[in-house]
């Protein structure tokens, strides 16, 4: 698991980008491997543009409700110490770091893509943790005592998930800065959080408002 095999993946999608290690707004306890700033002040190419709509390298941002998540785990850390923690679509690995700095006995980084899975690897030796990355969330076996999942409601055929969380785990946090008003029956809304997605996308403001729903009693 190398910078330059990650690198290589990103390669395939923007040849000339790079990765650098990177702090972020409002999160200064973590640092990532995220896509160089500069990469991104450019038009793109049609076969360019193609290329991130097809195979986005979504594990080189740290997304706005992911940074509001591990922001909020880091002030809460009574929530997670202690526990075995299943990060679900990982990402970059941001919220499973934040539960293992919280303290938590064991965070799991769950992404079915293999690039994210090397991104949550190497962004935990670069902050010097330890976290374990599954690529099959139904293949983890064991007692989760909290789930948690950042920006996963976007695409709606998510939304039966909610239930088997539910069933999986004794707690559930779901984040997400475009789902404004969850109607679950099993789900409540319980806070606002400020987020922004890093490298910056020029997200509306809207999107820089991140709900936090958790699993009701």
């Amino acid at each position: 698991m190398t910078l330059d095999a990650l690198t290589a993946e990103l390669h395939q999608v923007l040849p000339d980008a790079q990765l650098v290690p990177s702090r972020l707004p409002g999160l200064p306890e973590l640092e990532l491997w995220l896509l160089d700033p500069r990469n991104l002040d450019r038009a793109f190419a049609s076969d360019e543009t193609r290329r991130l709509l097809e195979h986005p390298p979504y594990w080189g941002f740290c997304w706005g409700s992911g940074l509001a998540l591990a922001r909020w785990v880091l002030d809460h850390p009574e929530q997670v110490r202690g526990k075995r923690v299943l990060d679900f679509g990982a990402g970059s690995g941001v919220v499973a770091l934040a539960c293992r700095m919280a303290g938590a006995e064991q965070a799991i980084a769950c992404d079915l893509d293999r690039p994210a899975l090397l991104a949550c690897a190497l962004n935990a030796r670069l902050n010097d943790m330890q976290i374990v990355l599954s690529d099959n969330y139904f293949a983890v076996e064991g007692e989760i005592d909290l789930l948690i999942a950042a920006d996963v409601l976007y695409d709606i055929e998510n939304r039966p998930l909610l239930d088997h969380f539910a069933e999986r785990a004794g707690n559930v946090l779901i984040a997400d800065s475009r789902v404004r008003n969850l109607t679950h029956p099993r789900y409540q809304r319980s806070a606002i959080l400020p987020g922004r997605t890093w490298p910056d996308l020029g997200e509306p403001l809207e999107f820089r408002d991140v709900s936090l729903y958790q699993l009701t009693p």
